[in-house]
């Protein structure tokens, strides 16, 4: 059994979540349950940043401490994940403690080395991504780019950490290892981006000018910038169980992939003598008409919204199904509508659906066994075999959008395979011939189901257990025996029926419906 251990970006609490933060935590969680139906140990993190400008700023708006202010927010984030049925193992916060005592270690292990000295600066500074800003971030117009809001130009005394000593390293670094960032499109954006010599890297604030963070362990003036604080969460939080670092996979978006995460972060562990990660993951935006969603711009959707319209399961199926990781998508509610409806209501729910009312109707509601093979059954059967094998390498690719368009279309052939075999024709005959037929057919789309649930448990748990339930199965510990066609659910008494995704109440206006 392998160790597995993989985390998203900690969410920084300076509003609620928004679409992007439960996207990036759903596909972790795919990613995760599917390494551990692979057979690895999986340790799964996430959490959230709490230190920083812009959190104090908020907490003084509402007249309330920063402590408080976290508190509240991060409550939010937490309580989003069971919504969305995450599996994670852990959940950091940056104002712990046992993040606080590795953050005060490795500044002070940092500065013991010498790699970090003080200096005063004079230049510009956004005030949103809390970071020091060059001229080389401008536009060719000499204007700063929104993301920065407002820039100001300031002078102060501050601590750096050597980054421009190990650019060369990470070049290198980089160059020798292609696969350290997936797509691998993003890793030739961060060499581009480095073939400009990187500035020194400040790691202070005064406190005079920022309260809210964690003191410097060598000078109790200053408080850590927060990214430095921030990237060490997702060792922090590993920092005391033996044989979990490093991380497998991080799991970011891309807009903080260039410099933190690719930049800062690999260096930082060098410095610290830690080792790296196995690479990272950064997944892509949702679009809204052309354009990101977030909470500057306004247009972020509140994911709890269609949570409790739709569930879980279609939220999350949606997601996974509609992004190509590392690209960005739109989302539209007639295009989640239309996802619903054709591919989990009209297909999975027909099958589901199908498979417990003519078990019930013609076999006393107890699943029969196969009794032959003909080229409908054997086609079938090839069929899954390939299905398989191609998602579990698109899965092992982060391809899962193509993965459940493979599923769906084996849910389809079923679905055409019932058409052809008409059972509801060869339940009226008394040949034995087709009586023969109408028993395999019951057992043949039985099994075909309990196959695709197999596959797509990762992304819908809670209404693949429903299925597994009400066609009498409880799955095995392993999950690749689980793949194989066979004669499981001899036997099995079945539900007489399930509605797992019924219509909404605007059911007529529904894209997709015929």
């Amino acid at each position: 059994m392998e160790s597995f251990y993989i985390t998203t970006a900690i969410d920084y609490v300076n509003g609620s979540p928004h679409l992007g933060h439960a996207y990036e935590k759903v596909l972790t969680d795919v990613i995760a349950r599917f390494r551990r139906q692979m057979g690895d140990k999986v340790h799964f993190l996430t959490g959230v940043d709490e230190h920083g400008q812009k959190v104090q700023a908020s907490a003084r708006k509402r007249g309330i401490p920063p402590q408080q202010f976290c508190d509240e927010v991060s409550a939010e984030f937490r309580a989003l994940l069971p919504k969305l049925t995450i599996s994670n193992d852990d959940f950091i916060r940056t104002t712990e403690e046992r993040h606080k005592k590795v953050v005060g270690a490795i500044l002070q292990q940092l500065f013991d080395k010498g790699q970090i000295y003080k200096a005063e600066y004079q230049g510009f500074y956004s005030t949103r991504q809390e970071q020091f800003l060059q001229n080389k971030d401008r536009n060719p117009d000499g204007t700063w780019p929104e993301i920065f809001g407002e820039v100001t130009e300031i002078t102060e005394s501050n601590y750096f950490f050597k980054l421009r000593q190990y650019q060369e390293w990470l070049v290198e670094f980089l160059t020798t290892h292609e696969n350290f960032i997936f797509p691998r499109y993003r890793q030739k954006q961060v060499l581009e981006f480095l073939k400009d010599p990187l500035n020194d890297l400040c790691i202070s604030r005064p406190k005079e000018r920022l309260e809210w963070g964690i003191p410097l362990p060598f000078d109790s003036n200053y408080v850590t910038y927060v990214w430095f604080d921030a990237l060490l969460n997702y060792y922090s939080a590993v920092a005391d169980k033996p044989g979990v670092w490093p991380a497998t996979w991080h799991v970011i978006g891309k807009d903080i992939l260039v410099p933190p995460h690719a930049v800062y972060w690999p260096i930082m562990l060098h410095a610290a003598g830690l080792p790296l990660p196995g690479g990272i993951v950064a997944h892509g935006w949702w679009l809204q008409s052309g354009s990101k969603m977030s909470k500057s711009t306004g247009n972020a959707l509140n994911p709890l919204d269609l949570v409790t319209e739709f569930g879980a399961d279609a939220f999350r199926y949606f997601l996974i199904r509609e992004m190509n990781v590392g690209q960005d998508s739109d989302f539209t509610r007639d295009q989640f509508l239309v996802r619903y409806n054709s591919e989990l209501a009209n297909n999975l729910g027909n099958l589901v659906n199908r498979t417990l009312n003519m078990t019930t109707r013609f076999a006393a509601g107890v699943l029969p066994a196969a009794e032959v093979a003909e080229e409908l059954e054997t086609t079938l059967h090839a069929l899954w075999n390939k299905t398989r094998d191609e998602f579990i390498l698109l899965c092992e690719g982060f391809q899962f959008h193509t993965a459940l368009e493979r599923a769906m279309f084996f849910l389809t052939e079923t679905n055409a395979y019932i058409e052809k075999r008409a059972p509801w024709k060869l339940g009226k005959s008394t040949d034995a011939k087709d009586q023969a037929l109408l028993r395999t057919s019951l057992a043949t789309m039985a099994e075909a189901l309990r196959l695709a649930v197999a596959l797509i448990q990762m992304v819908t748990p809670t209404a693949s257990a429903k299925i597994n339930e009400v066609i009498g199965y409880a799955p095995g510990a392993i999950w690749r025996d689980e793949l194989i066609w066979g004669t499981r659910l001899n036997g099995a008494k079945v539900a007489p029926s399930l509605v797992l995704f019924p219509r909404p109440a605007s059911a007529e206006k529904l894209p997709g419906k015929s």
